[in-house]
């Protein structure tokens, strides 16, 4: 493990220049060139001369505050602040002068002077840079005194579940204030009044929990002292080592120090050279990391005969043993398709391919899919066949060189934070920006922050307006015509081109199917395509439908159309929703491909596994998830192994799904928690937390990071582990002594990852991006320079295909479901920590005047029907959604969102329609019928496993 003595990252004290001239100057006698701008406190720290600071830092821009950064500068009078002076050529700089120590040493004793004098028992104790600063200054008395005004009894603001404000030590540096402005863009603090009256408040002084603050930890992080410090540091004191690895919440993959005492968590600091995250964090991967450590955690591996039983805890060896006896016993009653597995987007890159390894090798079939499937095989499919690879094009750094940012079916600062945080930035900095969303999301409207054109597409027609995008791009001659005679096939654009010609693209003509205006959608083509560099950024807004791979080709015809592919700041970026979502399609979870996305009906590819692996291999796919289902209520599906899904909670149509896994036989779950699919399970196989595995994972841009073990897994065996456990019980020996190793096998059979290796990846800073071969040594930070993938880009006829599933008078709303941000997304790890402060259940919003037409009120409790099913929520209205629309969230399984979802689905790969739902609403005051049953059962289920403690005592004694 990359295992450090807990020390504070380096800091440099303000920015780094981007000038590309030089300036030679002189600092305490030493002669440096550095670029021109840089501050002269970061060319002496460049050189090893440390100027005392309290409020600079690399990560923001100078601010010139706290006086204690002063220098003497050679034929210059006073002296100026180093973080604000900009180094010049020739300049001759003294930083440590008898004047400048006692300029300094008077700075610091009056900030101590209002300041409490309680270090010994200050949480900060010994990770504080004031208390650091006095000593560097030499401060030994103070001559003011203590008994004249002060702060030292201003109040606590403890309302944050996850930090306190002690205003009694706050400085008034203002680091929180801009780190929350320029880092993390939300503008939730100020300093309230002026001179010794100065004070932060958050929001409007409402208290950190009711104001804007979504609770990153910007503010924290750059707190100088212990006035914001986090309550887990409060209560268990300082760690004494930490471990470098990478968030398990959503694809944007923060890398962060695990700091430690002994194997306890203390805190989660973002690492300050993570490449994805820079530094920056969310509130889920900054502190809700306790359900690894929560008390509905279990480590004993439980078995039962019939659902109707109770659970009996078992060792290791019998629930293994009993899983592959009855895999075994399925298999051959009812043949060997009968039985399959489903990886995990939350597991490791290594673990996921060792399921598919067991299914393939042990099972003998290809039946094995993944989340990938109901979220982003529409990405895989389109982008495949489009340009070559099945993945986004860019570094999340790229957007920092966007002109023109095109955010599609997704919602950034709800589900992708910290790259919305980056996005932000780069839209102050003068970038253009088009929303297209049914819903106002928080990018259309935010502080600082305004898209250009905000496209409400109603849910369903994204096809429509991109193709009418298209149309006008042609028809009004703003085509890229030497990126496509360069880079694309001729006769499939000419083919392309007769078919977007058609006036029934005309953005007037899509108007009455989209809902978007027609002088709107116009601005917003233009726009995309003569404002510079454009980039694409997507979510599951536009995969989620039956034509989500239509549209995913309709994006990359956009990207061509323009040229905007292959270079720094553009490209089509989809915007993955688990940490390894995009690692678990690579590693070969679909029924139809091999790790790399190499089909299974090759048989140079295929040979090439049988003989690394040492068995025959089935050449015809096996069945996706929604056929297994299926297969289920048919009765040829019997056995299912499934690791680290909740398939009963997160797969469309919850009915259907429940009442096929009732019909199993012999159902296996791999899971930290008894969640709602391990309630119809026969078998429960304790899974560990990503701070129990090393490993790695592969965020949305392909970027590879290191996971690392920080405890021991808490219940005795790590998931790959068990995996291979339960292979060899099957009959197939899998012997690996470590995760390494797993990578290595899957580097040898795999060409985009054939320089993939722990070693490499460390010796790369921590992370790369693949393809990482011979050819591309140390990794591909951008794709499609030069060429595509596949050669020529293809552009592809994309005819917009109305959903089936429509308004009608009996259904006469359309449902769309997302995330929010304190949540995320089953909510099995989230709903067990303290961010339920934010988010306790899922609501409907509606629109003012369908709430009207109901008689709903905010707060009301309201039924929602669907052809699928019925639950109820409470309503809160709000004219961020359009009229006509609904919208929920999906993290509360008691609130049973995907009950309504329908079993409509992508034309080409089976991903669920979850993002366009025929519903009606109205006011009710009792639970639908489904969520009675969904009680009932799961007291039962809870009395079941409670059972299981008696009767472990019984068999003790």
């Amino acid at each position: 493990m990359l295992e450090t003595v807990l020390k504070r990252d380096r800091d440099l004290g303000t920015p780094a220049s981007l000038s590309t001239e030089t300036v030679t100057l002189s600092i305490d006698g030493q002669t440096l060139t550095v670029p021109a701008s840089t501050s002269i406190m970061r060319a002496a720290a460049e050189t090893g001369i440390q100027i005392p600071k309290l409020c600079a830092s690399d990560n923001l821009e100078a601010f010139g505050s706290c006086r204690l950064c002063l220098v003497e500068i050679e034929g210059r009078r006073g002296h100026p602040a180093s973080c604000t002076t900009p180094v010049e050529d020739g300049m001759v700089v003294r930083t440590q002068t008898p004047k400048l120590h006692d300029l300094r040493r008077n700075v610091m004793e009056l900030y101590i002077s209002d300041h409490p004098l309680d270090c010994l028992t200050c949480p900060a104790n010994g990770d504080c840079e004031l208390q650091d600063m006095a000593g560097v200054v030499g401060l030994r008395n103070v001559r003011y005194g203590f008994d004249g005004a002060n702060h030292l009894q201003d109040p606590l603001d403890a309302s944050n579940p996850y930090f306190t404000y002690d205003a009694s030590k706050c400085i008034v540096c203002s680091r929180c204030v801009r780190a929350c402005d320029d880092v993390q863009g939300t503008y939730a603090l100020t300093v309230q009044a002026r001179g010794f009256d100065s004070r932060i408040v958050a929001g409007q002084d409402d208290g950190f929990l009711d104001s804007d603050c979504v609770s990153c930890g910007a503010c924290v992080q750059a707190c100088p002292t212990g006035s914001l410090i986090e309550n887990t540091i409060i209560e268990q004191g300082q760690a004494d080592h930490a471990v470098i690895t990478t968030c398990a919440y959503c694809g944007v993959g923060c890398g962060f120090k695990a700091e430690l005492q002994g194997e306890t968590v203390v805190r989660m600091t973002p690492w300050k050279d993570g490449k994805a995250n820079r530094g920056h964090s969310c509130v889920k991967g900054r502190f809700a990391w306790g359900y690894a450590t929560h008390a509905d955690r279990l480590t004993t591996p439980m078995i039962r005969e019939k659902i109707t039983d109770p659970w009996r805890e078992v060792s290791w060896e019998e629930a293994i043993g009993h899983a592959a006896s009855e895999l075994r016993r399925i298999q051959e009653k009812y043949g060997v398709d009968s039985i399959g597995g489903i990886t995990s987007s939350r597991c490791t890159n290594e673990e996921t391919y060792l399921v598919q390894k067991l299914v393939r090798a042990a099972m003998g079939n290809n039946n094995v899919d993944t989340c990938g499937r109901v979220c982003h095989s529409p990405t895989g499919y389109g982008l495949k066949t489009t340009i070559g690879e099945s993945a986004g094009t860019q570094t999340f750094d790229s957007v920092m060189h966007v002109d023109v940012a095109v955010v599609l079916g997704a919602n950034p600062s709800a589900a992708h934070p910290v790259f919305a945080s980056r996005l932000k930035q780069r839209l102050r900095q003068g970038a253009r920006l088009i929303v297209i969303d049914p819903r106002r999301i928080e990018l259309v409207d935010a502080p600082h922050v305004k898209a250009d054109y905000h496209l409400p597409v109603r849910p369903g027609t994204n096809v429509a307006v991109l193709n009418a995008m298209a149309h006008v791009i042609v028809a009004e001659g703003l085509v890229n015509q030497d990126f496509i005679q360069a880079r694309c096939e001729d006769l499939a654009f000419e083919q392309w081109l007769q078919f977007i010609r058609r006036p029934e693209h005309a953005p007037e003509a899509t108007e009455s199917i989209t809902g978007v205006p027609a002088s709107d959608l116009r601005g917003a083509a233009r726009l995309y395509a003569t404002g510079g560099n454009a980039a694409i950024y997507y979510g599951l807004g536009v995969t989620e439908h039956s034509q989500g791979s239509t549209a995913i080709m309709c994006i990359a015809n956009l990207a061509m159309l323009t040229g905007n592919i292959g270079r720094e700041g553009v490209g089509i970026n989809p915007l993955r929703g688990q940490n390894n979502v995009q690692g678990s399609c690579d590693m070969g979870s679909f029924p139809h491909e091999f790790p790399g996305y190499r089909h299974v009906s090759d048989d140079r590819v295929r040979g090439e596994f049988e003989r690394a692996w040492g068995v025959h291999l089935q050449p015809e796919p096996g069945l996706r998830l929604p056929n297994m289902f299926d297969a289920a209520h048919s009765g040829s599906f019997r056995g299912l192994y499934c690791q680290g899904e909740d398939i009963a909670q997160s797969d469309p149509n919850t009915q259907h799904v429940v009442e096929a896994l009732k019909s199993m036989e012999c159902v296996i779950v791999q899971d930290m928690f008894l969640n709602e699919t391990a309630k119809y399970a026969h078998v429960f196989l304790p899974g560990s937390s990503f701070l129990e595995k090393d490993g790695t994972f592969t965020n949305a841009e392909r970027r590879i990071s290191r996971v690392r073990q920080v405890m021991r897994p808490k219940a005795g065996l790590a998931d790959w582990e068990v995996t291979c456990a339960l292979s060899t019980a099957m009959g197939y020996p899998m012997d690996y002594a470590h995760p390494g190793e797993v990578l290595d096998e899957i580097a040898r059979l795999t060409p985009t990852f054939a320089g993939v290796s722990f070693g490499r990846i460390a010796a790369l800073g921590g992370s790369l991006q693949w393809p990482c071969n011979d050819e591309a040594p140390e990794g591909t930070p951008i794709m499609h320079v030069g060429e595509f993938v596949r050669g020529k880009g293809r552009f592809m006829i994309t005819q917009y295909v109305p959903t089936e599933e429509r308004s009608t008078r009996r259904f006469p709303l359309l449902m769309t479901t997302g995330r929010i941000l304190s949540q995320y997304n089953a909510g099995v790890q989230t709903r067990r920590t303290a961010n339920n402060a934010w988010h306790s259940e899922d609501v409907l919003e509606i629109h003012p005047h369908d709430a009207e037409d109901r008689g709903i009120l905010e707060g009301d409790r309201v039924a929602i029907q669907s052809r699928a099913g019925e639950t109820m929520l409470r309503a809160t209205v709000t004219d961020r959604i359009q009229p006509g629309v609904v919208y929920t969230t999906f993290h509360f399984p008691e609130c049973g969102s995907n009950v309504l979802t329908t079993d409509n689905t992508d034309w080409a790969t089976d991903c669920p329609e979850y993002k366009v739902t025929a519903v009606q609403v109205s006011k009710v005051t009792q639970p639908s019928s489904w969520q009675r049953d969904w009680t009932a059962f799961g007291q039962r289920q809870d009395q079941l496993l409670q059972a299981r403690e008696t009767m472990a005592g019984a068999a003790g004694s």
